[in-house]
């Protein structure tokens, strides 16, 4: 399920986008080219790798359904299922052709163009296949930091307090005498 909540946030992301490039000298329907440098830089960071496992999860979920409720004809409900998600699996197509638009409505041919360059050099393939664990580790660091920046910032605020209290109760006890 969190699966979809993520793939849903990603379609409302891809829609507003493409809605926020309506405006703009890109709203026309994008050349066959400019569809081409979108298919490119898609492939190249990888941005619809996420969108494969729509289908098999749905259809093992629409089996499960199925087998909770007649048990007893688990093998025929997995025969169809997976033959009608085969079946289904040809219009993933569709998918990567809006894909596209989106793409080619949200960046020039000139930013696609360079996005794939940089994605396909080296560096960026680097970038895709070590980003994910350096964020990780980022991360990481930030949260011991956060815990170091509490424990200092709670013992200097409370020291500081505890001075203030002290100094104000010396004010007062010498006003007292």
């Amino acid at each position: 399920m969190m699966q979809f909540s993520k793939l849903g946030r990603l379609a409302a992301a891809a829609i507003v986008v493409a809605g926020l490039g309506a405006g703009s000298a890109l709203a026309d329907d994008p050349s066959p080219e400019h569809i081409k440098a979108a298919r490119a830089t898609i492939a190249a960071v990888g941005a619809t790798a996420n969108f494969d496992t729509i289908l098999p999860t749905i259809a093992g979920q629409i089996k499960q359904q199925l087998i909770q409720a007649t048990p007893n004809f688990e093998p025929t409900i997995t025969e169809i299922v997976d033959a009608q998600a085969i079946e289904i699996a040809a219009r993933r197509a569709a998918l990567e052709q809006e894909a596209a638009k989106v793409y080619a409505q949200s960046f020039s041919m000139e930013e696609l163009n360079a996005i794939t360059a940089f994605y396909t050099s080296p560096a960026g393939k680097k970038l895709l296949e070590n980003g994910p664990i350096a964020q990780r580790e980022l991360a990481q660091a930030a949260d011991l930091w956060a815990t170091g920046i509490s424990r200092d910032l709670s013992k200097a605020s409370t020291d500081a307090i505890n001075a203030a209290l002290a100094a104000q109760d010396d004010k007062n006890k010498a006003q007292q005498q």
